[in-house]
């Protein structure tokens, strides 16, 4: 008869009881309010609506939707949409001072990409990209 062998557990070092520490902790919670507007897929490059949601980054709201206005990129006008939005948020939700507000972050991420194709000379075709991209915007109200 065949005796089962017990498999002993190799005890725990100090490097992996360290690395068991960094996996448990998490990032803590945003103690202040904030409001938060998402736009997905707005027809145009993550890197051009980049440049723009960079305009508004840390603005108040005022300065940031005067700025959105007269600018003459194309996608400012769907920008704006998404910082009126946030404002409106942030006021029936959270209840929070429009005066006070200000863009804490603006980011821009990439969504989906179409695919087309474009003829060329000698039967050959080429690739057209049209990418989208997503927006997100955070208002926090300006402590004094």
């Amino acid at each position: 008869m065949a005796k089962a062998k017990a498999k002993a557990k190799p005890e725990a070092t100090e490097a992996t009881e360290a690395k068991a520490a960094k996996k448990k902790t998490k990032k803590a919670p945003v103690s202040e309010a904030q409001a938060k507007a998402i736009i997905n897929r707005l027809r145009v490059s993550p890197i051009k609506l980049g440049y723009v949601a960079g305009l508004i980054r840390g603005m108040k709201v005022d300065q940031a939707l005067t700025q959105l206005a007269f600018s003459e990129k194309r996608i400012a006008g769907d920008v704006r949409k998404a910082v009126q939005s946030a404002i409106a948020n942030a006021e029936n939700n959270f209840n929070m001072n429009v005066d006070d507000l200000y863009v804490a972050e603006a980011w821009v991420g990439k969504s989906l990409v179409i695919k087309r194709m474009h003829a060329r000379a000698r039967g050959r075709g080429s690739r057209i990209l049209k990418p989208f991209s997503n927006l997100t915007i955070i208002l926090r109200e300006k402590g004094e």
